[in-house]
């Protein structure tokens, strides 16, 4: 109740303040003159965004640079009414979003449903369409475009495309640096350069960031650049640019709610580290062969090095322990004639006592037939705990992964008039070829204080579900596209277009141990989409249209889908059933405008959407009864639907005000059956084994998608030097992953306020003071479960138990940042 209290409160608020005044921090959906990329997959093309059917919301690269925190994530978060940070990670600079109930990060796991697009390039990797945001040298943004459904944009756009702009040196000239230092030993320094000489134009871009984070084991680093070199002529534009990143984060991931309440800093399990480069030159050119025709294309290639190393706890256990438990006994009070059968059981499978044997695979129930599984070395021989060192056991998972792509686009832009109206044709074919070496190997630890995993040295082999995986994979994707916008009179503009998508996905295993690994995967699809505006009067417009988009199994989730041999989080591969690739539907309608007083000093712009996007065969992550581990599988049908609302204003430049309101819900539409070993009412799986299960039924929500989602913010000049600004987030709570049924409490609710101030100083000097959260509320970004009655409690203490099976990611604390700008 108090949850939704605090949320009626901040929307009320905010929109009393709306109905005295307005904003827009440079973030609106403008009509006249304003044009976007469209459509960016992969290469350019412009429409002026009047004659978008659908949802669109441009921001600019003042508001990115003015943002209080130096990450696309959290502008979009702020700027976009259906966007919302959804963390599963754990890392500041490695966060989730959600638009719409369609994600884009970095985990792999993370159901992905949102293209992404560097400068025309798609940049959602390889292995598992993830999206590293932390990549992109967010000083070089020219322009950020989020879009909703669109089939132009190619795989993956469920949900909509978001379209990364950088800078050029024909937009910037200059030099600007900047730095800023604050909470949990943060330090960032950026910089950015623009010349032009004649046709000619250079541009660079640099950031160093770091901080010590404010959780256990959670440092982040991050260096990244981005280059451009230009040639200008009459006819004729001509780019090579390049990026390159490397990052390091502490992934802490989900925190039990019990650990949470010792404190708020404390992580589960540990190291979680991952470290990313990656390296991406490019070359387009764009040619005006005739007064309306223009041609143009662009050639890339993508290289990705990714190191992820991941501790968890290892449901393992002595053998001797292991085969009196399977037998029904307890194993720290045996009888004499019970030690006998445990004696037996143990030498059946030629172990004794001081071996290591997983918990989970027990079969049989007598001595005679009881298979244990003992965990191996690399050189077969069987674990020992003395090797190891105390109960509990962790294991570290190491996954690497190198990934190479490139690719190439061409298109065309037609605006001759057709039938004597006004006209825009757009073709366009795009050919991206991407292999992955993908190797990972599995070590048994010791679980030590804080729930830090010390490794042994010792590889495990056996059984299947940590054995190593050494995998070749090799992608195709290739798409032709086209789009025709025709202004049927003055008021009503018509577009129709679609898509035809071919992928291929080969996987081969080079362990030469799981043979059903190898295998060859193609899918295609033609998708449609047709919609129109009409503009009833100045500063009233109505849009509607409908769409399709398909999303192919990435390698990573064709060859996770096997429940009986899951993968950990971050995807071992094994021998799988395929999948079918996702089928999206959508339609949208609404209502925008914009409205500018008779003295031209004051602006008001609106709009209100309703979107509705049914996705069949959706591929869904679910954990497995494997602790760490899950896979994937196609779960029926879901749905996506509800409004977005959103008004902004703004007077003389001195004040600007802005609101955004979504609303999502976000269903299951089939009856399915869930393994969720961590859920308190789960019961045994349809199949008889041991495993167990809740079971969904149409209608259930979806987890982590909350339903309300609410932002508002200002800016206002005190003085022509002197600004103070804040901006609120706030959200409904949300279920957590792995209660699909819906009847355990949510994840709360919150509400978020962070200040921002800046001083001029001089023409070239700005001075700026941020503060994050500034009310210290504490709430949670994303929840999952666990199994409360079998996590080790001795990292904590012995008078310790966990209870509750809910675990979060929690948001991080207020913080504060200051820093200056200097520009010349």
């Amino acid at each position: 109740m108090s949850e939704f209290r605090n949320f009626r409160l901040a929307a009320l608020a905010t929109a009393a303040i709306l109905v005295g005044a307005g904003n827009i921090a440079h973030a609106q959906e403008v009509l006249e003159g304003i044009v976007i990329d469209i459509p960016a997959a992969p290469g350019g093309g412009t429409i002026p965004i009047d004659k978008v059917p659908g949802g669109v919301t441009v921001i600019d690269s003042e508001t990115i640079s003015g943002n209080t925190r130096t990450d696309i994530q959290d502008v979009l978060s702020k700027k976009v009414p259906g966007v919302l940070l959804i963390d599963a990670g754990g890392s500041n600079i490695r966060s989730q979003l959600d638009y719409r109930g369609f994600g884009a990060g970095s985990i792999t796991g993370f159901p992905q449903g949102l293209a992404v697009y560097q400068s025309g390039i798609r940049i959602n990797e390889v292995f598992g369409d993830v999206v590293n945001w932390d990549l992109v040298p967010t000083n070089g943004i020219s322009g950020l475009t989020v879009v909703s459904g669109n089939p132009v944009y190619g795989l993956n756009a469920l949900g909509g495309a978001a379209v990364i702009r950088m800078k050029d040196g024909f937009e910037f000239q200059g030099v600007e640096i900047e730095s800023k230092f604050g909470s949990f030993g943060y330090k960032e320094i950026g910089t950015q350069i623009g010349i032009t000489s004649g046709p000619w134009a250079l541009y660079f871009a640099g950031q160093h960031i770091a901080e010590d984070g404010w959780r256990d084991f959670s440092p982040a680093e991050v260096d990244r650049m981005y280059a451009d070199i230009g040639a200008k002529g009459s006819k004729v534009e001509a780019h090579f640019n390049l990026t390159w990143a490397k990052s390091s984060a502490g992934v802490t991931a989900a925190t039990p709610e019990d650990l949470l309440n010792i404190g708020y800093e404390r992580t589960f399990t540990s190291p979680q580290v991952t470290d990313l480069e990656v390296l991406m030159p490019s070359v387009n050119a764009k040619v005006d062969v005739t007064e309306t025709l223009t041609v143009s294309g662009l050639a890339y290639y993508r290289r990705l090095k990714s190191s992820v190393i991941d501790g968890n706890v290892l449901e393992a256990e002595g053998c001797g322990e292991v085969a009196a438990e399977a037998l029904g006994f307890d194993a720290d009070n045996l009888t004499p004639g019970q030690q006998a059968d445990v004696n037996l059981a143990l030498a059946n499978n030629a172990l004794n006592d001081e071996n290591v044997c997983a918990e989970e695979g027990v079969e049989g129930d007598t001595p005679a037939s009881l298979a244990l599984e003992a965990l191996g070395k690399a050189n077969g021989q069987l674990v020992e705990e003395d090797d190891v060192g105390d109960e509990p056991f962790g294991v570290i998972d190491r996954i690497n992964q190198k990934a190479e792509s490139w690719g190439t686009s061409f298109q065309a832009v037609e605006k001759r008039e057709l039938f004597n109206r006004p006209n825009q044709f757009l073709v366009g074919v795009s050919y991206d070829k991407g292999s992955v070496r993908y190797k990972t190997a599995s070590e048994i630890g010791e679980l030590g204080d804080r729930f830090v995993v010390n490794g042994s040295g010792i590889t495990i082999t056996e059984p299947d579900d940590f054995t190593g995986r050494d995998v070749d994979v090799e992608t195709e994707y290739a798409g032709v596209y086209f789009t025709n916008t025709l202004d049927v009179t003055d008021a009503l503009a018509v577009t129709v277009g679609g898509r035809f998508n071919y992928a291929s996905v080969d996987l081969v295993d080079l362990t030469g141990e799981f043979d059903g690994i190898t295998s060859s995967h193609s899918f295609e699809r033609f998708n449609p989409n047709v919609g129109a505006t009409y503009k009833f009067m100045p500063g009233f417009q109505v849009y509607a249209g409908y769409s399709e988009a398909n999303r192919a199994p990435t390698p990573a989730e064709l060859a996770c889908a096997n429940p009986d041999n899951p993968c950990p989080i971050e995807s071992f591969l094994t021998d799988d059933p395929p999948l079918d690739q996702v089928v999206s539907r959508s339609v949208e309608a609404g209502i925008r405008g914009e409205l500018n007083s008779n003295a031209g000093d004051q602006k008001f712009t609106y709009g209100v959407g309703y979107f509705r996007t049914l996705n069949e065969n959706d591929i869904l992550f679910v954990n497995s009864n494997v602790t760490g581990r899950g896979f994937f599988f196609n779960g029926g049908d879901t749905l996506r639907q509800g409004i977005e609302a959103r008004a902004t204003y703004e007077w003389r430049e001195r004040l600007s005000i802005y609101a955004g309101y979504a609303y999502i819900r976000a269903t299951f539409e089939d009856a399915l059956e869930f393994q969720s070993p961590a859920h308190p009412l789960a019961g045994p799986c349809s199949d008889g084994g041991d495993d167990v299960c809740i079971q969904v039924t149409p209608g259930d929500r979806l987890t982590n998608v909350p339903e309300h989602r609410f932002k508002a913010g200002f800016e206002y000049m005190i003085t022509q030097k002197w600004m103070f600004g804040a901006d609120l987030i706030a959200s409904s709570g949300q279920y957590h992953l792995g209660d699909e049924i819906n009847v355990l409490p949510k994840v709360g609710g919150y509400t978020r306020v962070d200040l921002k101030t800046t001083y001029q100083v001089t023409d070239q000097v700005e001075v700026f003071g941020i503060v994050n959260n500034v009310f210290d509320r504490r709430y949670g970004l994303f929840g999952t479960l666990f199994e409360a009655d079998e996590a080790p409690t001795e990292p904590v203490g012995p008078n310790f138990q966990f209870n509750n099976p809910r675990s979060i990611v929690p948001a991080a604390p207020v913080a504060a940042y200051g820093g200056v700008k200097v520009r010349f």
